[in-house]
Parts: structure tokens; C-alpha cells; sequence
């Protein structure tokens, strides 16, 4: 039987580390970023796409994946490798931030969550057993646990608490209902804006046998320098030798300072989102490209970018596009804006092993001052 997903850090920089994270469907050079396919595909690309820009592991959503096709038809099809045709590992969530989402109409308890589906309006429970056992099914290289994720602006200490504790005992359901080995299984720190309580739920967490451990509920109301704060310090009670994941925090600057307190994954809609919306990241600040200032400006979107559509295409040509409606357009910055992503982790890989992060890390907070024209 093969293994769980092994990590071995290979370099280091301060606190930051250069990693191999071996999977059942491949190795992972870290830190890395997962593209998010949804609904088991990123919008408008295919797996070949993926391949060509240099993607290693791709993350799609349990939740979603549940309520259509099922579980079912993908484990009938070979899980999600022979479903979608991504080839290499895949990361699924558990269905917890959906709880956020469905706030309004989905009740917590200690069973799990009950909501109602987006599609039929029946009641489901998702819990943190039906959540292991949904992504067993899906076959994915990493699953993480249920948990409760509470929006931080709306969490008051005594509902962070609850929250966590209720969360902590959902990690413990979760292990017992496991499996297939082969599958990594990650934990998830909870906690809201209190350090103690997130360095005590990561404490428990480290005292688990999880595969490694992802960094929840944050991106949902705190600032960035707060964020970093309450990473660092659950960082601190997590096993050094153990992956760790910070769940759905996109902007490179965010994730350059994540890398550097030692996280090893990232994943976020950004990227693919603000495409579709014409907003692309280059190496000197974001492009809007519908701005008309690019009706005539022939030049490619970044000079220094070898994505499809820098490599083929200029701006004027893909701000038509967007004007026109034409599905092209769309793809081609999405294309773009991953290619910028994959090449950023690339380079973060470099500047560990050469000992230049921290120029990196200015680099990026420089070029995000500069504002989309």
C-alpha cells in the first residue's frame, strides 16, 4: 500500500523552508501554489494548461464535488485523476468554509453541519466523518477535516471558543474515521484574532498523528500584519518537520510574507477570479486591461512573462477581446495571472535556497503599492 504524503525540507532561509512534499500522484516542490478547480476544473483551462504552465497540485472542493456529480460517479470513474484528467496530486477541501457561505441557512452542532443544497434545497448533514469518507471517495492525494470556520469580524472570544473546541473534537472523528492510509490528512488551526487560542489549537493539533496542518479562518476580516501575527505564533506550537497550509490567502505579497514563517502551500481564487475580470499581475504592478489606455498598446501585457499570451499576444488584441466578449479573453489572462503565481513560488524556491527572500519579499510589497491602470 503507498504511503501518506511525506515532507522533507531540503533548504532553509530564517524561518522560511525549501521543501519536497511526496505524494501517491507525485512529488511537490514547496512552497507551491494550487490552482482552485472548483468543480474539478480552473474556468476555462484544461489539464494540459495546467501542465504547460508548470502547476504541481491543483485543489478542487468537496463540498461542491458532493452536491454535483457525487462522490459516487467520480469513484467510478477512477477518483479524480481519471475524472478531470489531472494527472498529478490533488488537495480537496472538506466542506468547513462552506459553512461560512451557507451561514444563513446551515445549522452547527456537535453532529455537524446541516444545510440546505444550493441546487435541490434539500437538508444534508456534512459530518466530520461523511467529510472524510466523501473525500476518501474522491480519491485526492490530501483531505483536511471539518471545521468550523468562524468569519473573524464576526467572532467574539466566547464564539471563537466554542468554535475551536467544537472544531478540536471534529479533528479527533475525523482521524478515527479514516481509511485509506495512502491519503494525507490534515488538520486545521482555528482560533479567530486570539493568539492563546490559536496557539492552543495548534498545540492540540500537534499532538495528533496528522499529516500535516493548514492555518483556517483567516482572510475573513483581519488585517494582513494581524494575520501574519496569528500564523507565526501557531506556527510556533506545530511540529517543524510537519507541511503547513495556509488556507485560501492569494496576493503575492501575502503570500511571499506566509513563506517566509515557514508555510509550504497556498491556494486562492484571486488569481483566476481577477482574470476573468481583465485585472492581471505583472512584474511592475497590476494591469487593468480593460482600460483604454490599451486600445493602440501593442506591447505585451508583462515583457518579462512567457505565458501564452505574452509570448503571441499584445494588449490591444486582449483588451478587444474582453470588449467583445470573446471567450478568449478570459482564458488568456487567466493563463497569464497563473503563469505569474507558479513563476512567483518558483522564484521564492530560488530565493530560499540562495538566501534572498527577504529581497524578494520587498520586490513584492513594492509592486503591490503600484495601483491598476
Amino acid at each position: 500500500m503507498q504511503p501518506a504524503s511525506s515532507f522533507q525540507i531540503t533548504a532553509r532561509s530564517g524561518a522560511a523552508r525549501r521543501g519536497l512534499l511526496t505524494t501517491p500522484h507525485g512529488v511537490v516542490e514547496t512552497p507551491a501554489f494550487m490552482p482552485v478547480a472548483t468543480y474539478g476544473a480552473v474556468r476555462g483551462l484544461g489539464a494540459e494548461d495546467l501542465i504547460a504552465l508548470g502547476a504541481q497540485i491543483a485543489l478542487t472542493n468537496t463540498f461542491h464535488l458532493h452536491e454535483r456529480p457525487g462522490e459516487d460517479v467520480i469513484a467510478q470513474a477512477g477518483g479524480l485523476h481519471g475524472f478531470t484528467g489531472w494527472r498529478g496530486p490533488w488537495l480537496t477541501d472538506s466542506g468547513g468554509y462552506q459553512v461560512t457561505s451557507l451561514a444563513d441557512r446551515a445549522k452547527i452542532d456537535e453532529d455537524g453541519v446541516t444545510f440546505s443544497s444550493p441546487l435541490d434545497g434539500r437538508r444534508r448533514l456534512l459530518s466530520p466523518e461523511s467529510a472524510v469518507q466523501i473525500q476518501e471517495a474522491l480519491g485526492s492525494d490530501i483531505a483536511m477535516v471539518l471545521d468550523e470556520c468562524l468569519p473573524i469580524a464576526e467572532g467574539d472570544r466566547s464564539r471563537a471558543e466554542r468554535a475551536l473546541a467544537r472544531s478540536l473534537r471534529w479533528a479527533e472523528r475525523a482521524l478515527a474515521a479514516r481509511t485509506r492510509p495512502q491519503q494525507a490528512l490534515f488538520g486545521i488551526v482555528q482560533g479567530g484574532d486570539h493568539v492563546d487560542l490559536r496557539r492552543s489549537g495548534a498545540r492540540e493539533l500537534a499532538a495528533l498523528p496528522f499529516d500535516g496542518f493548514a492555518h483556517g479562518g483567516l482572510g475573513l476580516g483581519e488585517a494582513p500584519g494581524r494575520r501574519l501575527e496569528l500564523v507565526a505564533e501557531a506556527t510556533a506550537e506545530l511540529p517543524a518537520a510537519a507541511p503547513q497550509y495556509l488556507m485560501g490567502i492569494g496576493k503575492p505579497e501575502d503570500i511571499v510574507g506566509a513563506i517566509g514563517l515557514g508555510v509550504d502551500l497556498f491556494d486562492c481564487v484571486i488569481p483566476t477570479r481577477h482574470a476573468r475580470h481583465g485585472l492581471l499581475y505583472t512584474s511592475t504592478g497590476t494591469l487593468s486591461i480593460r482600460n483604454a489606455r490599451y486600445r493602440a498598446d501593442f506591447a505585451p501585457v508583462d515583457e518579462s512573462c512567457d505565458c501564452p499570451a505574452c509570448a503571441r499576444y499584445g494588449r490591444a488584441y486582449l483588451r478587444h477581446l474582453f470588449a467583445a466578449g470573446e471567450a478568449l479573453g478570459p482564458r488568456l489572462a487567466t493563463l497569464h495571472n497563473l503563469r505569474f503565481y507558479l513563476r512567483l513560488m518558483a522564484r521564492a524556491r530560488a530565493a530560499i535556497s540562495g538566501g534572498t527572500l527577504a529581497a524578494l519579499q520587498a520586490e513584492i510589497a513594492a509592486v503591490a503599492g503600484v495601483r491598476a491602470a
